[in-house]
Formats: structure tokens, sequence, C-alpha cells
């Protein structure tokens, strides 16, 4: 629980004493006086378009030490890196192989079932009835000989 400040009484009355044009309204927005805000700093404005640069002979060894040393770095992280994303490479390649040699088995499965029905003695009965094909009769069959001679010379 809070308490109201007390303020000295003698304030009071000084404000009481000071009649009220005297007084001067204060500015809710003004900010306190900043510390140092009374200094104030001069700058020259210098010309140095004139001038040259005098080169420095260390700064040249320093360049190109530090661009070596930027080529190890790149070259160790790299390093460090490929054999990590190599195999994250080789996973990839691996699952998708996976997965077409799933499609390829299943196509193989159909392609197979489709084969069997199609070679079934049944289906290839129902074709012939359906073309109106009818077996050979006995005249109509030629069988060959294998071992006949005149047929080697043929060739």
């Amino acid at each position: 629980m809070a308490t109201m400040p007390a303020f000295p009484r003698e304030r009071e009355t000084e404000e009481r004493l000071i009649p009220s044009v005297a007084r001067r309204k204060r500015d809710p927005f003004r900010l306190r006086p900043l510390p140092q805000e009374d200094v104030f700093f001069f700058s020259k404005h210098i010309d140095n378009s004139r001038l040259d640069r005098e080169p420095d002979p260390k700064s040249r060894g320093v360049t190109w030490s530090t661009i070596g040393a930027a080529c190890v770095a790149v070259v160790a992280l790299a390093a460090a890196t490929f054999p990590a994303l190599s195999s994250t490479l080789a996973g990839y390649k691996l699952e998708a192989l996976r997965a077409e040699q799933r499609r390829l088995v299943e196509e193989r499965r159909s392609l197979e079932f489709e084969q069997a029905i199609a070679l079934s003695p049944d289906r290839v009965r129902v074709l012939a009835q359906k073309h109106n094909l009818v077996p050979p009769s006995d005249g109509q069959v030629v069988h060959l000989e294998e071992n006949s001679d005149d047929m080697a010379m043929v060739k």
C-alpha cells in the first residue's frame, strides 16, 4: 500500500505569496539542459587533395599474407565440410535409386501378370474362337526333320 508523499509547507506558502501574474508558466514539453551543452566545437575544413600518399612497403606483404590466409581458411573449410556434404548427396542418390527399384519391381510384376493372362490357354482358346480359328487338319501340318543334310547346306 502506498502513501502520499509529504512536501514541505514552505513551498506552498511561497507560491501563495507570489502573485499569479508574475509567475512564469512552465512549459511541459521543455527538456532540462544536457551536460556540456554550452560547449561548442569548431571543425576547420582541411583540403588534402594536393597531397600524394607515400607507399608503405610493409602493406603489400601484409595484404598478400591476408589473402593467403583467407585462401587457406577457405580450403580448410571446404575440406572439413566435403565428407559430410558428399555423404548427404550419396544418401539422396541412394534413396532415389531405391525408389526407382521399387517402381521397376512393381512394373515388372504387373507386366508378368499381364503376360500370364495373355498367354494362358483359356485366353488363347477364347481368342481363337473369337477369330474363327480351328486346329489344323492332318494334311496341313508339315514336320521338318532335324538332322537332314540338305537343310544344313541351305544355311
